[in-house]
């Protein structure tokens, strides 16, 4: 027996490759499946099934493309009605893989449907859980994803609490926690960065398991202080219930190398978003006019959910030559499944074009602290309010990058906008929405408030 965990950064989200004596199962794959059938056929393992936790939010699963490449099944826990064939497992039902069993959990809170899953090795001792959202490495899953008319955030919240006490907090201690996801992810609040560790060690240490809490305090703890979720949120759970299209189309769609004067005129006749995905000091020196730069080097997909509402909008990609299937495939990821071609060559191929530039300026903290000095500077910080709060720039005006859509009517329109985050990547994403709204004025901040806090620009 091997269990293997595929941890993703940039969505902050593990996957699992399970192998017992030639037959594999996959837990809540990515959307590019290839990489499970390539390790599958290198050990000769047949992938027997696909287990899925629940209908994810925060990113497009691979479980449709994974069943129809290899036969898989697909199985998801009780309460799950899908638009596509899956098994719908009854709670505690058992599944044989190779010399050991996987057995579903049902542990509604998160969502109705959500099912962790409990192998239990050839001896037949519990081995490892793989929670999904119910139960993650210093926190659980928020409970505020899945209401319904009839159920409220507490409600749901009440359940988790019965979920962990009844299923989860009953396994051995030595059952090693393997979670859907880890510190970055918007699906909890409180994540560690490890990825995985004992149930017993959890007991200890996650608030959520304290043995002496009530289901009043529980409920409380775990519904206070949630943000509101990213937008995106809802589409990818409606893909995931109800099936969407291969990636592989979705990758030849994209795969579009253009020309300087072909991508202008796709531009300006198909009404596609420019997407830049350089890094931010790449993007600063000359980008195209109206591109929005959200950088490949940071938390990529989530952001670019955030701040894209329409998951069937048309996009255009700038990207350093060789990254073009890279981008796609991570936009794919969250649903963003409409790339119709990318500049052939990168944005050189534009600027050899002669083709119009823009820039934004940018100054170090130190160059910041000069022109401080000289009189009241218009400082727009869009970190998270819970940022904001630990340490600002005196005077600075909080309008985090999460929200920048609703906030636009708050940028000031005649002044010099300083814009900064904690080190630069944020900000760099915030000046280029402006600019391509025109708003001209902007100067990032190189490295964000985390430099600014050397100088002797006085904080608050």
């Amino acid at each position: 027996m091997k269990i293997e965990q595929i941890y993703t950064g940039c969505l902050a989200q593990g996957a699992y490759f399970i192998v017992s004596e030639g037959e594999a199962a996959v837990i809540d794959p990515l959307r590019e499946v290839e990489p499970y059938i390539q390790k599958a056929a290198k050990i000769g393992a047949k992938i027997k099934y696909v287990f899925e936790t629940h209908f994810h939010a925060d990113f497009v699963s691979g479980h449709l493309d994974l069943s129809e490449k290899t036969g898989a099944e697909i199985i998801y826990g009780p309460n799950a009605k899908t638009g596509f064939k899956a098994h719908i497992a009854t709670d505690g039902e058992e599944f044989q893989l190779g010399n050991i069993k996987i057995k579903a959990l049902h542990t509604p809170g998160h969502t109705l449907e959500s099912t962790s899953y409990l192998l239990v090795d050839s001896d037949g001792k519990p081995n490892a859980l793989f929670s999904g959202d119910t139960l993650f490495i210093g926190d659980v899953g928020r409970p505020d994803l899945a209401q319904k008319c009839d159920l409220t955030m507490e409600d749901l919240a009440g359940m988790l609490y019965d979920s962990l006490r009844s299923k989860i907090m009953t396994l051995p201690d030595n059952v090693i926690v393997y979670p859907a996801h880890g510190a970055g992810s918007a699906c909890g609040k409180n994540m560690s960065k490890e990825t995985s560790d004992t149930l017993g060690n959890q007991k200890l240490f996650n608030y959520a398991l304290r043995a002496d809490m009530t289901k009043e305090e529980f409920v409380k703890e775990v519904t206070e202080g949630l943000t509101e979720p990213p937008q995106y949120f809802p589409e990818n759970v409606k893909m995931n219930r109800d099936g969407y299209e291969s990636i592989d189309d979705v990758l030849e769609r994209g795969d579009q190398a253009l020309s300087a004067e072909a991508f202008e005129a796709k531009a300006n006749n198909s009404g596609a978003l420019l997407l830049d995905t350089r890094k931010a000091s790449d993007f600063a020196k000359g980008f195209i006019p109206n591109s929005i730069n959200i950088g490949m080097d940071g938390s990529f997909a989530p952001w670019v959910g955030a701040l894209i509402p329409d998951l069937k909008q048309n996009l255009l990609i700038i990207t350093d030559p060789g990254k073009e299937e890279e981008v796609i495939t991570r936009l794919a990821r969250v649903g963003y499944d409409h790339t119709i071609g990318f500049l052939n060559g990168g944005f050189e191929t534009w600027e050899k074009a002669g083709k119009e530039i823009d820039q934004v300026e940018s100054v170090s903290a130190e160059a910041f602290a000069e022109r401080f000095k000289s009189g009241q500077l218009e400082v727009i910080d869009v970190r998270k309010a819970t940022e904001f709060e630990t340490g600002h720039i005196q005077g600075a005006k909080n309008l985090p990058l999460d929200y920048i859509n609703d906030l636009m009517p708050e940028f000031p329109k005649d002044k010099t906008l300083y814009i900064q985050c904690a080190g630069g990547y944020r900000s760099m994403i915030a000046a280029s929405i402006l600019k391509s709204r025109g708003i001209d004025d902007v100067v990032n901040i190189d490295g964000g408030f985390g430099a600014v806090s050397k100088t002797a620009v006085p904080v608050s």
